[in-house]
């Protein structure tokens, strides 16, 4: 299940919802999988690309709290990018909302200076104007500033045979809590050993029946992976109990 609303002027998808699925998968799980699903699909027009995201929060990381454990609703905001930025780059400023296992996206873009000048200042941009009160609103309820960075490296594919069904593997998952600006680069601490990948399926309807038997035939079952959850619950709460300054994104774990 797929909605998209574009804006008119720029062609930039700004509102959708979808049902995701997720797979992990460590090296040899991939291998086997790859070896049978390879020929049915093609890299798609994105290839592979970095993904950098600043997670923001309030000082107790109670949004990305939160979803950590889980709950039925749950709601984050953070600033991505598509490559390292630069001051003219286009970065999107996103409420990502997840209720009932669908996922809600609620974006606006621009270039980093307009976006961090609406995030910082409030000064908003000539377009998608109802999103950006949106923003500011979560903005200033939760007191949100730059928690944590989350990078990785994500590879697209489609399958011409089935128009709607796409698949993503991310690897190479990382973090870092300091340097919170995405113009810094995309380094960071490994959140898990080489090798390993979400595997995400995105369709607007089932899977095709090719997908299915090859999940099966390599028992491939779903699973569920939070990037910023996992880093928030072995690395931020760790860090917090092992009395490291928690005040401005636990600057010293």
């Amino acid at each position: 299940m797929e909605e998209h609303l574009k804006d008119s002027g720029s062609g930039v998808q700004r509102s959708f919802k979808r049902k995701e699925k997720k797979y992990l998968l460590d090296a040899s799980q991939f291998e086997m999988l790859w070896n049978s699903v390879k020929d049915r699909l093609l890299m798609d027009e994105y290839g592979t690309t970095t993904i950098m995201s600043i997670y923001y929060d309030d000082n107790d990381f109670s949004l990305i709290g939160r979803s950590a454990d889980k709950p039925f609703y749950k709601e984050k905001f953070r600033l991505r990018s598509y490559g390292v930025p630069d001051d003219e780059s286009t970065v999107f400023a996103e409420i990502k909302k997840k209720y009932d296992g669908i996922v809600y996206k609620r974006r606006v873009a621009g270039t980093y200076q307009q976006i961090i000048g609406l995030l910082e200042e409030g000064r908003t941009l000539d377009h998608d104007l109802q999103i950006q009160k949106e923003i500011m609103w979560v903005m200033k309820r939760y007191q949100l500033e730059p928690a944590a960075f989350i990078g990785y490296e994500r590879t697209a594919y489609s399958s011409p045979a089935d128009p709607g069904f796409r698949l993503t593997f991310d690897s190479d998952i990382r973090y870092r809590l300091t340097d919170l600006d995405l113009r810094k680069g995309s380094q960071g601490i490994p959140l898990r050993e080489p090798g390993f990948r979400i595997m995400e399926v995105k369709t607007e309807g089932g899977v095709p029946l090719w997908f299915a038997k090859a999940l099966s035939e390599n028992r491939i079952y779903p699973g569920s992976f939070s990037k910023i959850g996992t880093c928030y619950k072995e690395v931020i709460i760790p860090g917090m109990y092992a009395g490291h300054d928690t005040d401005r994104r636990v600057k010293n774990v």
